[in-house]
């Protein structure tokens, strides 16, 4: 049994202890915040295989510079004359190609399928109630473009084995009766899954506690003592974590920790939103809004609006330019659905570690040898985070992974 300290509390973070502790280690949670809010809380809930292209795509740097000026489009990307921003910016640019995506499709599905599983099995052996789907996801389009560029991706994930088909505009309605939609077609991922988040994550929290991990909340992480190529120590405001490991599961705090141990990890703050509605929608199949980059989830007892990818550095800012901007993207394709001034200043946000290619940091560092990276997973984390929790454990307890690293490795070349 090992001493393991897990610095980070969001979903990454808690996956790694629940794996840890059931390895038979000794684990302590530290985190900064509260643990009751964040990306963990307000994203999307998706569980999708389906998501098998990576952020880093061909046309995406082009789209971001054009969006550049655009407070209100689904990515924007904020100028700073900052070196770890413009390192991101340059190794971004390298990743938007061809091979990449290529090489990224089979690691981003094998991973998001064992999450998927273990999700299942933890549901099932903790006795947990949280809120969990098997509706699948679709891919609505307006325009023809945007369908014919969907059903490209749709191919793709077809010869990885996914189930997925294309849909009329007539066949969309089917599925959705209750709901007036202005779409043209669809593509529908049947092999997706959806959850409400809060509730997987309040579960998590109480389980963990019940069973001894120790948690430390309200603790930022402001030092690192290291001897030889060890992490001796980790050091907050209020006291010293000693360790046999230490995960580094701080989302998008992570690079300016790992500085403090001379890891580089280049990764920005990606910020999303969400709007919850409590009234009924009648929506039952959760959706992308595919032009607009938003997600629709019916989640238990309300419905989830979300979206946006603002990299802005670490703020939790709410701009409403780009509330503004899911609410009219909603009622383009429901018409019948406005949100209220009252849900959309509710709205709140998140920020999502995005690395430089799209794919999550998970791996022993070459820097130190009990230091675990567990972090990067952009719009992907909530899809990752069981089998990420799986593998940190798998990686410490020094058993064979279940699926193969390489291609998440923290040290890896951009």
């Amino acid at each position: 049994m090992k001493e393991c300290v897990v610095i980070g509390g969001g979903v990454i973070g808690l996956c790694s202890a629940y794996y840890l502790h059931k390895e038979g280690h000794h684990v302590t949670v530290v985190d900064q915040s509260n643990m009751d809010s964040g990306a963990s809380y307000v994203n999307a809930g998706y569980l999708s295989p389906s998501h098998i292209i990576p952020l880093a795509a061909p046309g995406v740097m082009k789209k971001g510079l054009k969006w550049m000026f655009n407070a209100s489009s689904p990515l924007y990307i904020k100028p700073r004359l900052e070196v770890d921003f413009l390192k991101w910016v340059w190794a971004f640019n390298k990743s938007c190609n061809p091979k990449h995506v290529a090489r990224s499709i089979p690691a981003i599905k094998d991973i998001a399928l064992l999450s998927q599983e273990l999700y299942d099995d933890i549901r099932r052996d903790e006795n947990f109630t949280f809120h969990y789907e098997k509706k699948g996801l679709m891919m609505l389009c307006q325009s023809e473009k945007a369908l014919s560029s969907e059903m490209k991706v749709a191919q793709l994930a077809r010869k990885e084995g996914l189930e997925v088909k294309d849909l009329t505009e007539t066949e969309v309605k089917n599925l959705e009766p209750g709901v007036n939609l202005n779409v043209m077609g669809a593509t529908y991922y049947k092999c997706d899954y959806h959850t409400t988040p809060q509730e997987f994550m309040n579960e998590m929290k109480e389980f963990l506690e019940r069973v001894g991990v120790i948690f430390y909340k309200n603790e930022k992480i402001e030092d690192v003592e290291i001897k030889g190529d060890k992490i001796a120590a980790v050091v907050s405001a209020e006291r010293k974590f000693k360790a046999d490991e230490f995960v580094l599961a701080t989302g998008s705090w992570s690079g300016k920790l790992s500085k403090k141990i001379g890891l580089q990890l280049l990764i920005e703050a990606g910020k999303g939103y969400r709007m919850n509605r409590f009234s009924q929608t009648n929506i039952t199949i959760p959706a992308i809004l595919a032009e607009a980059k938003v997600a629709i989830t019916p989640m238990n007892g309300f419905t989830r609006f979300a979206g946006t990818m603002e990299i802005a550095g670490i703020n939790q800012k709410i701009r409403t330019t780009r509330v503004e901007a899911i609410a009219k993207a909603v009622t383009r394709y429901y018409p019948e659905i406005s949100l209220s001034e009252e849900e959309k200043a509710n709205a709140a946000s998140g920020l999502r570690p995005v690395s430089p290619d799209g794919l999550p940091y998970i791996g022993k560092s070459n820097k130190c040898q009990n230091l675990t990276v567990a972090t990067g997973h952009a719009m992907m984390g909530w899809s990752m985070a069981t089998a990420t929790g799986k593998l940190v454990s798998q990686i410490i307890s020094k058993k064979k992974t279940a699926i193969h690293l390489a291609a998440f490795h923290p040290e890896r070349n951009f």
